[in-house]
Formats: structure tokens, sequence, C-alpha cells
């Protein structure tokens, strides 16, 4: 199977059910990509496939065969996603860290989406648990994010 993962094409031997996340992690060694839950609730695991958000823990890797996907390790060579991580850095945002790539990943989406989004826009999409409870500073760094486009 043949993807595009941040840009480059790469080959994939992992079995079409294969869970995205593992195919990231395990066979091509992108770890930015975090196991959190397994069940698409917590948000660690999010890459952007074709722009949209996407937990790639339950997301099978056949699903995204002919798709771009972006991990964190690629978010800042896209002019967004290079204002969010700068936006994260200003506000000091993570606590622990874990959650984090997956909420620049979806703050990137949302950004990409909606370029000045209102509060209740940031909440809506901003879904991803943080077990620190940094919910007002990604806020303020979307925000920040948003004023700087």
């Amino acid at each position: 199977m043949e993807l595009t993962i941040n840009g480059q094409t790469r080959q994939i031997d992992s079995e079409p059910d294969t869970p995205l996340l593992w195919v990231l992690r395990d066979e091509i060694g992108l770890t930015g990509v975090k196991y959190g839950c397994g069940v698409a609730q917590c948000g660690a695991c999010t890459v952007l496939v074709d722009g949209v958000a996407t937990r790639s823990c339950v997301t099978p890797v056949e699903s995204v065969e002919g798709a771009s996907v972006a991990t964190i390790e690629a978010v800042e060579e896209d002019e967004v996603g290079r204002r969010v991580v700068a936006a994260w850095v200003a506000e000091q945002t993570p606590q622990c860290g874990y959650c984090q790539s997956g909420q620049v990943m979806a703050a990137t989406a949302l950004l990409k989406e909606t370029p000045k989004p209102n509060d209740e826009e940031i909440a809506a999409a901003m879904t991803n648990l943080c077990r620190c409870g940094t919910y007002n500073a990604i806020a303020a760094a979307v925000r920040r994010a948003a004023a700087q486009g």
C-alpha cells in the first residue's frame, strides 16, 4: 500500500485494517503521534488527513490511501501550523505535554478551516482531552495564532 505522509510517498507493509496510529509510530517511526485511549475520545493521536483533524487510533490505514496525512513532525512546514506552534510557545501552553501534539494538530485544522474563530468555534473544535487542564491556555494560544494570521 502506498501512503503520502508529511509530503513523502511511503510504501506500507501493514494489514489494511491496522490503525493509522500504529503504522505511523511503529512502521514509520513518527512518535510525535501519541496513543491515549484507543477509542477516538482523547485526541492524543490526532493527525490531519487532507487537512481534516482525524483520530488515527481508529482510522484503518487502508482508508487514507490516496490522501495526504500530516503529523506533528511536519506541522511547521505549513504557515498556519508554524503560527500555531509559535502561539503555543508564547502562551506556554503545555504542562506535561502528552496531549499537545494532538492539540496543535486540531488547532491547525481549525484555523485552516476558520481563520478567525470565535470562542464558541474554538470550544467546538478543540475537543481533545488534556489531563493537566490547560484548556484556557489552549484557547488563548488558538486566539493568538488566529490574530497573527
